[in-house]
């Protein structure tokens, strides 16, 4: 089994790239929202909300066209899918079995966003292997 890189240490966001994955998970509720980050290394350059075309609340399947058109943006900007992000409105705050088996990208940091108390969450996780590690989410407020 490939082990997973413990030197990567977490996914840099701006204030306003979380506020748009935040928005999106909000209008969304209580279907599951889903999109895709690009960038570079730990960098998040592009954040792309794509629709979830299952309308599911406990499954994502990203509509094929809008994923495509994601893709091609980050490959004339010189991206990579730094992430993927979407929501568990009714839970779990870390990948699901079906996260964990469908997580195509082992490159990729998974965001999840669930329900608080308080409002939303967001907790980051590297998933490879079948086993899932959390990482850091850095915000940069400038």
């Amino acid at each position: 089994m490939v082990e997973l890189d413990n030197s990567f240490k977490g996914i840099m966001l701006t204030e306003n790239q979380r506020l748009l994955m935040l928005m999106d998970v909000q209008f969304r509720d209580p279907e599951e929202a889903c999109g895709l980050l690009g960038g570079k290394g730990q960098l998040t350059l592009a954040v792309v909300p794509v629709t979830n075309m299952l309308r599911s609340t406990n499954r994502y399947r990203m509509e094929p066209r809008e994923q495509l058109r994601a893709f091609n943006l980050f490959d004339a900007q010189g991206l990579e899918i730094t992430g993927i992000y979407h929501s568990h409105p009714a839970g779990p705050a870390q990948p699901s079995q079906s996260d964990i088996n469908e997580a195509y990208y082992s490159d990729a940091v998974h965001l999840i966003w669930y329900k608080t108390s308080e409002g939303w969450g967001c907790r980051a996780f590297r998933i490879h292997g079948g086993s899932f590690r959390e990482v850091d989410i850095l915000i940069d407020h400038h």
